[in-house]
């Protein structure tokens, strides 16, 4: 299956799973008259461009951090009112990812390289490093990765580190897949690897067994003149030992069959057994699991 729009609802769509995870705290049904007169208005901070990289701290709700594909980093304290770029002279412009540590807001990682892939996609340049908030910068390896689109942070151990990198969307790289880190950024090993032609696209960890996660590939060709997604690098992996080795799962019952395209993955706070995908398909959208996939 090759398309060159079809992805872009799938993509979007797969960046608010990134929440799903953390937003939910109850198991009791909302109201959703309370929400009725919510009108929607646009924060800043004002950048030219696109994002699919945001992150905030559970116990600070007025703290954020916002990457766009042009102008690096940004952090607000009072909820968006204001905000501050903190990355101006250390990396470029482009982000793919951010990442607060759940056990120590102070650690940040950032992976440069936007994964909303269209006619005029820009690189990063590996991924970056704060123990202070954002007040400064340090490398923190991966320098060939070209675009990082998630990083997530063991809810424990902040050392403990997972970046789903898309590598060049230009030509085939083994710089493609999933890494590791133990050591807080200092050296990376990479765990899950598709083929040449398939970065990893998302990466979730299990909030109810820190030793679950799930992953996703996507076969993803950018030329100077057109864009195909989709090909048999495509699929969804789960591993159950904390990273270390991964089982694909695309092929069981109930997902569609054929070729895939991008991917997203979510799983219920409340439940590890709950499992939702959203899939670029012929028979794509959004599929359930109540056994774990």
């Amino acid at each position: 299956m090759k398309t060159t729009i079809k992805y872009t609802l799938v993509l979007v769509l797969s960046s608010v799973f990134h929440f799903i995870s953390g937003a939910q705290t109850s198991s009791e049904p909302s109201d959703y008259e309370l929400y009725s007169t919510v009108n929607w208005r646009n924060l800043g901070p004002n950048r030219g461009g696109r994002s699919c990289a945001v992150a905030g701290v559970p116990e600070k709700p007025n703290l954020f951090y916002f990457g766009a594909t042009g102008g690096g980093v940004w952090k607000t304290l009072d909820g968006g009112r204001s905000w501050d770029n903190i990355s101006d002279g250390y990396f470029g412009g482009s982000i793919g990812s951010i990442s607060v540590a759940p056990s120590d807001p102070n650690v940040i990682y950032v992976g440069g390289g936007e994964k909303t892939v269209r006619g005029n996609v820009s690189y990063g340049y590996g991924m970056w490093k704060s123990v202070n908030a954002g007040k400064t910068w340090q490398k923190s390896g991966l320098p060939n990765s070209r675009h990082i689109s998630r990083i997530r942070i063991h809810p424990v151990n902040p050392d403990i580190v997972f970046a789903a990198v898309m590598g060049d969307l230009y030509k085939d790289t083994s710089e493609r897949g999933v890494y590791k880190s133990i050591d807080g950024g200092k050296t990376w090993r990479k765990v899950l690897y598709s083929n040449a032609s398939s970065g990893a696209v998302d990466l979730l960890i299990d909030p109810t067994n820190h030793r679950i996660m799930y992953a996703n590939t996507w076969t993803i060709r950018r030329t100077p003149y057109s864009l195909s997604s989709g090909g048999e690098g495509s699929a969804m992996y789960k591993s159950t030992d904390g990273g270390e080795t991964w089982i694909d799962i695309s092929k069981n019952e109930g997902l569609p069959s054929g070729t895939w395209g991008i991917s997203g993955v979510a799983v219920s706070p409340l439940n590890g057994e709950r499992v939702w995908a959203i899939i670029e398909n012929d028979k794509g959208g959004v599929y359930r699991s109540d056994d774990g996939g």
